[in-house]
């Protein structure tokens, strides 16, 4: 996977609401969809398809 990046996230500890710029990432694959992360318990999900299951994915925050 390639990132271009001229401009680092920036995080701080204390904010919780911190500056974020967006990174640009060129990922090449075989198919892509786009999902909204679901609340499960303590975490997220997200459901993919069976034929899916013991391949390999990339997970990419877009907003």
């Amino acid at each position: 996977m390639e990132v271009e990046n001229n401009n680092m996230a920036v995080r701080s500890n204390s904010d919780s609401k911190s500056y974020e710029t967006k990174v640009k990432f060129e990922v090449y694959g075989e198919e892509m969809m786009e999902k909204t992360v679901k609340l499960s318990g303590n975490s997220g999900r997200i459901y993919l398809p069976p034929d899916w299951v013991g391949h390999k994915v990339k997970i990419i925050k877009i907003d």
